[in-house]
Protein backbone atom coordinates (compact mmCIF):
# COMPACT_ATOMS: atom_id res chain seq x y z
CA UNK A 1 0.00 0.00 0.00
CA UNK A 2 1.13 3.60 -0.90
CA UNK A 3 0.12 6.81 0.58
CA UNK A 4 1.17 9.51 -1.55
CA UNK A 5 1.26 13.13 -0.80
CA UNK A 6 -0.03 15.41 -3.72
CA UNK A 7 2.08 19.08 -2.65
CA UNK A 8 3.59 22.36 -4.61
CA UNK A 9 4.54 25.18 -2.22
CA UNK A 10 1.78 27.35 -4.00
CA UNK A 11 -1.64 27.46 -5.09
CA UNK A 12 -2.95 27.21 -8.17
CA UNK A 13 -0.29 24.85 -9.72
CA UNK A 14 -2.71 21.84 -10.09
CA UNK A 15 -2.41 20.00 -7.60
CA UNK A 16 -5.80 19.35 -6.94
CA UNK A 17 -6.64 18.42 -10.62
CA UNK A 18 -3.36 15.73 -10.23
CA UNK A 19 -4.79 14.44 -6.99
CA UNK A 20 -8.46 13.85 -8.77
CA UNK A 21 -6.97 12.52 -11.90
CA UNK A 22 -4.15 10.29 -10.72
CA UNK A 23 -6.67 8.72 -8.33
CA UNK A 24 -8.96 7.74 -10.85
CA UNK A 25 -6.65 6.60 -13.57
CA UNK A 26 -5.32 4.19 -10.66
CA UNK A 27 -8.89 3.23 -10.00
CA UNK A 28 -9.46 2.22 -13.43
CA UNK A 29 -6.51 0.65 -14.07
CA UNK A 30 -8.02 -1.87 -11.06
CA UNK A 31 -6.46 -0.31 -7.57
CA UNK A 32 -8.58 0.46 -4.92
CA UNK A 33 -7.65 3.78 -4.39
CA UNK A 34 -8.50 6.46 -1.47
CA UNK A 35 -8.45 10.07 -1.94
CA UNK A 36 -8.71 12.49 0.74
CA UNK A 37 -9.10 15.71 0.41
CA UNK A 38 -6.85 17.40 3.18
CA UNK A 39 -7.45 21.11 2.33
CA UNK A 40 -9.80 21.23 5.32
CA UNK A 41 -9.56 24.98 4.90
CA UNK A 42 -10.51 25.62 1.42
CA UNK A 43 -11.35 22.00 0.10
CA UNK A 44 -12.22 21.30 -3.70
CA UNK A 45 -12.24 18.16 -4.03
CA UNK A 46 -16.19 18.04 -3.76
CA UNK A 47 -16.54 21.18 -5.72
CA UNK A 48 -14.56 19.67 -8.61
CA UNK A 49 -16.43 16.61 -8.06
CA UNK A 50 -19.95 17.80 -7.93
CA UNK A 51 -20.30 17.06 -4.43
CA UNK A 52 -19.56 20.11 -2.31
CA UNK A 53 -21.74 19.38 0.64
CA UNK A 54 -21.74 15.73 2.17
CA UNK A 55 -23.68 14.26 5.29
CA UNK A 56 -19.77 13.04 7.06
CA UNK A 57 -16.48 14.50 6.34
CA UNK A 58 -13.18 14.47 7.16
CA UNK A 59 -13.48 17.50 10.02
CA UNK A 60 -15.89 14.84 11.23
CA UNK A 61 -13.40 11.85 11.45
CA UNK A 62 -10.86 14.19 12.80
CA UNK A 63 -13.48 15.52 15.78
CA UNK A 64 -14.13 11.85 16.67
CA UNK A 65 -17.80 12.81 15.89
CA UNK A 66 -17.73 9.83 12.88
CA UNK A 67 -15.82 6.89 12.40
CA UNK A 68 -13.76 6.57 9.47
CA UNK A 69 -16.58 4.50 6.95
CA UNK A 70 -19.00 7.03 7.61
CA UNK A 71 -17.14 9.77 5.57
CA UNK A 72 -15.86 7.39 2.45
CA UNK A 73 -17.90 7.84 -0.47
CA UNK A 74 -17.67 6.46 -4.16
CA UNK A 75 -17.56 8.53 -7.15
CA UNK A 76 -18.68 6.95 -10.23
CA UNK A 77 -15.41 7.14 -11.70
CA UNK A 78 -14.90 4.22 -8.97
CA UNK A 79 -12.47 6.18 -6.84
CA UNK A 80 -13.10 6.36 -3.07
CA UNK A 81 -13.11 9.93 -1.77
CA UNK A 82 -12.67 10.83 1.99
CA UNK A 83 -14.39 14.83 1.49
CA UNK A 84 -13.47 17.74 3.44
CA UNK A 85 -16.16 20.30 4.35
CA UNK A 86 -16.61 23.63 3.67
CA UNK A 87 -18.49 24.44 6.79
CA UNK A 88 -16.56 22.79 9.12
CA UNK A 89 -13.14 23.05 10.94
CA UNK A 90 -11.30 20.53 12.56
CA UNK A 91 -7.14 20.14 13.52
CA UNK A 92 -5.53 17.72 10.98
CA UNK A 93 -2.39 17.51 12.89
CA UNK A 94 -3.86 13.84 13.38
CA UNK A 95 -4.60 12.83 9.50
CA UNK A 96 -1.47 10.40 10.19
CA UNK A 97 -3.64 7.98 12.58
CA UNK A 98 -6.42 7.87 9.92
CA UNK A 99 -3.86 6.57 7.52
CA UNK A 100 -1.99 4.40 9.82
CA UNK A 101 -5.41 2.65 10.20
CA UNK A 102 -6.95 2.41 6.16
CA UNK A 103 -3.30 1.31 5.00
CA UNK A 104 -4.58 -2.19 4.61
CA UNK A 105 -7.98 -1.13 3.14
CA UNK A 106 -6.37 0.63 -0.01
CA UNK A 107 -3.56 0.15 -2.52
CA UNK A 108 -3.25 3.69 -2.88
CA UNK A 109 -4.02 6.76 -0.17
CA UNK A 110 -3.60 9.44 -2.71
CA UNK A 111 -3.68 13.25 0.23
CA UNK A 112 -4.43 16.31 -2.17
CA UNK A 113 -2.97 18.81 0.67
CA UNK A 114 -3.34 22.46 1.04
CA UNK A 115 -1.17 25.11 -0.86
CA UNK A 116 1.57 26.73 1.01
CA UNK A 117 3.56 25.46 4.13
CA UNK A 118 1.12 25.62 6.93
CA UNK A 119 0.40 23.24 9.35
CA UNK A 120 -2.44 21.32 7.54
CA UNK A 121 0.73 20.54 4.68
CA UNK A 122 2.85 19.60 7.08
CA UNK A 123 0.07 16.94 8.62
CA UNK A 124 -0.20 15.99 5.00
CA UNK A 125 3.17 15.47 4.30
CA UNK A 126 3.44 13.45 7.78
CA UNK A 127 0.38 11.20 6.97
CA UNK A 128 2.02 9.91 3.60
CA UNK A 129 5.16 7.58 2.67
CA UNK A 130 5.76 10.09 -0.14
CA UNK A 131 5.48 12.85 -1.81
CA UNK A 132 4.53 13.99 -4.91
CA UNK A 133 5.57 17.73 -5.90
CA UNK A 134 3.72 19.45 -8.57
CA UNK A 135 5.06 23.11 -9.93
CA UNK A 136 4.49 24.94 -13.40
CA UNK A 137 7.38 25.95 -15.14
CA UNK A 138 7.39 29.32 -13.83
CA UNK A 139 10.03 30.96 -11.23
CA UNK A 140 7.42 31.29 -8.25
CA UNK A 141 6.16 28.02 -8.72
CA UNK A 142 9.33 26.58 -8.54
CA UNK A 143 10.77 28.07 -5.82
CA UNK A 144 7.20 26.90 -3.73
CA UNK A 145 8.47 23.20 -4.59
CA UNK A 146 11.90 23.52 -3.67
CA UNK A 147 10.56 25.19 -0.29
CA UNK A 148 7.80 21.97 0.07
CA UNK A 149 11.20 19.62 -1.00
CA UNK A 150 13.42 20.46 1.94
CA UNK A 151 10.27 19.95 4.44
CA UNK A 152 9.71 16.85 3.00
CA UNK A 153 13.49 15.67 3.37
CA UNK A 154 13.67 17.08 6.96
CA UNK A 155 10.55 14.97 7.94
CA UNK A 156 12.27 12.00 6.23
CA UNK A 157 9.56 11.24 3.31
CA UNK A 158 10.66 10.07 -0.18
CA UNK A 159 10.13 12.41 -2.85
CA UNK A 160 7.98 10.27 -5.80
CA UNK A 161 9.14 12.99 -8.56
CA UNK A 162 8.49 16.17 -9.79
CA UNK A 163 5.15 16.47 -12.04
CA UNK A 164 5.83 19.74 -13.94
CA UNK A 165 1.74 20.56 -14.59
CA UNK A 166 0.01 23.20 -17.34
CA UNK A 167 3.27 23.87 -19.56
CA UNK A 168 3.36 25.85 -22.34
CA UNK A 169 5.54 26.76 -25.21
CA UNK A 170 6.69 30.01 -23.47
CA UNK A 171 7.85 28.44 -19.92
CA UNK A 172 11.16 27.38 -17.48
CA UNK A 173 12.93 24.56 -19.66
CA UNK A 174 12.44 21.14 -18.24
CA UNK A 175 16.47 20.88 -17.86
CA UNK A 176 16.30 24.01 -15.63
CA UNK A 177 13.55 22.50 -13.35
CA UNK A 178 15.57 19.33 -13.37
CA UNK A 179 18.78 21.64 -11.80
CA UNK A 180 16.82 23.56 -9.56
CA UNK A 181 14.83 20.86 -7.96
CA UNK A 182 17.16 18.11 -8.10
CA UNK A 183 14.84 15.34 -8.36
CA UNK A 184 13.42 13.75 -11.45
CA UNK A 185 10.67 14.86 -13.48
CA UNK A 186 8.08 11.78 -13.80
CA UNK A 187 5.67 14.06 -16.00
CA UNK A 188 4.69 16.83 -17.94
CA UNK A 189 0.97 17.91 -18.25
CA UNK A 190 0.22 20.29 -21.05
CA UNK A 191 -2.18 23.36 -20.57
CA UNK A 192 -5.44 21.82 -21.60
CA UNK A 193 -8.80 23.99 -22.07
CA UNK A 194 -10.65 20.42 -21.04
CA UNK A 195 -9.25 20.70 -18.04
CA UNK A 196 -11.67 23.22 -17.11
CA UNK A 197 -14.16 21.26 -19.60
CA UNK A 198 -13.83 18.60 -16.73
CA UNK A 199 -14.20 20.90 -13.87
CA UNK A 200 -17.36 22.64 -15.32
CA UNK A 201 -18.60 19.51 -16.13
CA UNK A 202 -17.83 17.64 -12.46
CA UNK A 203 -15.87 15.48 -14.05
CA UNK A 204 -12.50 13.86 -14.35
CA UNK A 205 -10.62 13.60 -17.26
CA UNK A 206 -11.38 9.45 -17.72
CA UNK A 207 -14.57 11.50 -19.78
CA UNK A 208 -12.30 13.06 -22.05
CA UNK A 209 -9.73 10.58 -23.24
CA UNK A 210 -8.53 11.95 -26.73
CA UNK A 211 -7.74 15.16 -24.80
CA UNK A 212 -3.56 15.83 -23.90
CA UNK A 213 -3.94 16.02 -20.02
CA UNK A 214 -5.99 13.44 -19.60
CA UNK A 215 -3.19 10.79 -22.00
CA UNK A 216 -0.65 12.67 -19.62
CA UNK A 217 -2.38 11.49 -16.48
CA UNK A 218 -2.91 8.39 -17.62
CA UNK A 219 0.97 7.99 -18.49
CA UNK A 220 1.79 9.00 -14.58
CA UNK A 221 -0.43 6.16 -13.44
CA UNK A 222 1.23 3.90 -15.66
CA UNK A 223 4.64 5.17 -14.51
CA UNK A 224 3.94 4.60 -10.85
CA UNK A 225 2.52 0.89 -11.36
CA UNK A 226 6.09 0.71 -13.61
CA UNK A 227 3.29 -0.30 -16.26
CA UNK A 228 4.28 -0.09 -20.22
CA UNK A 229 1.07 -1.53 -21.84
CA UNK A 230 -0.34 1.67 -23.07
CA UNK A 231 -3.89 -0.50 -23.71
CA UNK A 232 -4.41 -1.96 -20.34
CA UNK A 233 -6.84 0.21 -19.70
CA UNK A 234 -8.94 -1.41 -22.50
CA UNK A 235 -7.95 -4.56 -21.33
CA UNK A 236 -9.38 -4.46 -17.63
CA UNK A 237 -13.12 -4.54 -16.99
CA UNK A 238 -15.51 -2.37 -15.82
CA UNK A 239 -16.09 -4.69 -13.29
CA UNK A 240 -13.58 -3.68 -10.97
CA UNK A 241 -15.95 -0.96 -9.78
CA UNK A 242 -17.44 -3.55 -7.82
CA UNK A 243 -17.24 -1.57 -3.97
CA UNK A 244 -20.26 -0.68 -1.96
CA UNK A 245 -21.51 2.83 -2.61
CA UNK A 246 -22.37 4.10 0.90
CA UNK A 247 -23.81 7.59 -0.43
CA UNK A 248 -23.52 8.78 -4.14
CA UNK A 249 -20.68 11.20 -4.96
CA UNK A 250 -20.71 13.20 -7.90
CA UNK A 251 -23.26 13.37 -10.64
CA UNK A 252 -25.42 9.56 -11.40
CA UNK A 253 -23.97 7.47 -14.18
Amino acid sequence: MRTIAVVSGKGGVGKTTTSINLAAYLSKIGKNVLLIDANINTPDIGLNLGAPVVPVSLQHVLSGKNDIEDAIYTHHSGTKILPSSLSLSADIKNLDKITRKLKNNFDFIIIDSAAGLNEDVIASIKASDECLIVTNPELSAITGAMKTIKTAEKLKKSILGILVARKTKNAVSMNNIRSMLEYPIIGIISEDNKVKEAQTEKETLLEFPRSKASKEYKKLALKLLNIEDKNIFEKISDAVKNFKITVKFGKDD
